[in-house]
């Protein structure tokens, strides 16, 4: 279906640090160009989409799916599929850079996953630049150059301790800018929050709130559970909870080499997603809806993994 119906339409939808001087060494594979949209047929302030990731067991992603393999539940109600896609559509896009101190000695790898997760742009996606230490501060507003970002991040100079609420907070407060429907965030960084102005109820409720996917990278020791401060032992958790809110996925990184391959994983899954579209019967209640979809698994296929938004705050009249 035309992705110019879900940008217009759209109500609701569903949810990195170099060494100093770090030169870049790889020039950016050449973006993979935009699906030009079909015609608009039609637009609703009703509609609501749920973008969905589904994987096998081991991770691999499903694009193999149809129509009729999802039902949609909105608060113990199904809901007939009034669209459903799977498009490489054009996302808004804020990295969100980790550049506290401990961060020094995994900036090299941390470079390459930015670049790796750029390989995967569309033409048409924009990008900003949150970098959070002691503070959490826009680098760079709104841009189509994700070069420009990864300039940004290779002239870091890590310090400070880690305000990655703050961070998040910009980042959707940002994201009220976009251009684009789809939204998402992507953190990179080595530990919890230990310096932030919000607190994590402030930001799981602004995550709630908010249509933008969160996806993270964190970087922890493998001995973080015995040695590390508190906020590092926390961490895991942590990414694991605010990305589960949104329909997004934490990926821990247990080695450095793996940060690239992983980073350029979460930009793949973000272009393999479908589009659930629907018109539920009480549209504009101002309540929170519960969302659950369901997949039957085809032939062949068994132990499928979904991941998505739980639910949305509908319109008030």
């Amino acid at each position: 279906m035309a992705w110019a119906i879900l940008r217009a339409a759209c109500i609701a939808a569903i949810i990195l640090t170099p060494p100093e001087g770090l030169a870049f060494q790889e020039s950016f594979a050449a973006p993979r160009p935009a699906k030009e949209a079909p015609p608009n047929l039609r637009t609703d302030s009703s509609l609501v989409v749920i973008p969905i990731h589904v994987t096998t067991g081991i991770g691999a992603s499903v694009t193999t799916l149809q129509r009729e393999n999802f039902r949609l539940i909105d608060d113990d109600v199904e809901q007939p599929i009034a669209h459903f896609d799977r498009d490489d559509a054009p996302i808004s896009i804020g990295v969100l850079f980790d550049s506290s101190g401990s961060m020094r000695p995994r900036m090299l790898k941390a470079a390459e996953a930015v670049a790796s997760f750029f390989r995967t742009a569309n033409t048409e996606d924009e990008f900003f630049l949150v970098q959070f230490s002691d503070k959490a501060k826009l680098v760079l507003p709104f841009t189509s150059d994700s070069e420009s970002i990864y300039n940004r991040v290779a002239a870091i100079r890590p310090s400070g301790q880690t305000a990655l609420f703050d961070a998040i907070h910009i980042a959707l407060q940002q994201m009220k800018k976009a251009r684009h429907t789809r939204k998402a965030i992507v953190i990179i960084s080595d530990g919890g929050d230990n310096w932030s102005r919000h607190s994590a109820r402030e930001i799981r409720n602004e995550l709630v709130e908010s249509d933008t996917q969160l996806y993270a990278m964190g970087i922890f020791d493998p001995d973080y559970a015995a040695k590390g401060p508190a906020e590092t032992r926390k961490g895991p958790g942590l990414l694991d909870e605010l990305a589960g809110l949104t329909g997004g996925r934490h990926y821990p990184v247990g080695n450095l080499d793996d940060l690239p391959a992983i980073s350029a994983k979460i930009g793949n899954d973000l272009r393999n997603e479908y589009l659930l579209g629907y018109y539920p019967s009480i549209a504009r209640d101002g309540k929170y809806h519960k969302v659950k979809v369901n997949v039957a698994e085809p032939e062949g296929m068994s132990g499928l993994r979904t991941y998505y938004r739980r639910g949305y705050y509908a319109p008030s009249q």
